[in-house]
């Protein structure tokens, strides 16, 4: 398997020269990232567990989908690859910007962009990236996320807490209910390959 390149940046996001992922981890340079926050009908949040087997927060549950931005690729175009390859989902039209978080130790030197979507597929999960996933509504993962921070990567916790995410995302879970108050919808998850 060959070793995937990424860009690295420079504190402006500007790109300075392309890297290895071991050395780009190793060294702790900036580089990029995309997270995507899928949503269903009823406003629930899809939540993943990370595969035990992720060099990175193995074991953790973190967004829906999210994974690097490769040498070249803008972080738009990302998204809609990861969201195909971890989810199985199609829904590049549907994709809108949420906010950008400079890169930190929070978020292992990555400059992130969020993204959101709302689906009614029913996502096929990658196992050699996901362990599980599950939908959630606003209000159980925040009480969760009380409950055991420890259960969340560090991303994750950024995103729902900086500059009032959890807020805005709330209010956008709100609009979606009352578009849909009247259907019925089940959501099940299966794995590629089954």
């Amino acid at each position: 398997m060959q070793e995937e390149i990424f860009d690295v940046v420079d504190e402006n996001d500007e790109v300075i020269r392309a890297a290895g992922r071991k050395e780009v981890h190793v060294e702790r340079l900036m580089h990029r990232a995309v997270h995507i926050l899928v949503f269903d009908e009823q406003g629930r949040l899809l939540v993943q567990l990370r595969g035990f087997n992720k060099d990175c927060s193995p074991g953790l549950l973190d967004t829906s989908a999210g994974g690097h931005v490769s040498s070249g690729e803008t972080y738009g175009q990302a998204a809609v690859r990861e969201l195909q390859e971890e989810l199985g989902i199609c829904g590049a039209d549907e994709l809108e910007f949420v906010a950008k978080l400079p890169a930190s130790e929070a978020t292992g030197q990555e400059f992130v962009s969020i993204y959101k979507t709302t689906t009614s597929e029913i996502p096929i999960l990658q196992q050699s990236e996901l362990a599980a996933a599950v939908w959630v509504s606003l209000e159980r993962l925040k009480a969760w996320i009380k409950r055991d921070r420890s259960q969340f990567t560090t991303v994750f916790l950024k995103i729902c807490e900086e500059q009032g995410l959890i807020y805005a995302l709330t209010c956008t879970a709100f609009q979606l209910r009352r578009a849909v108050m009247a259907r019925q919808y089940t959501s099940q998850i299966s794995f590629a390959g089954q």
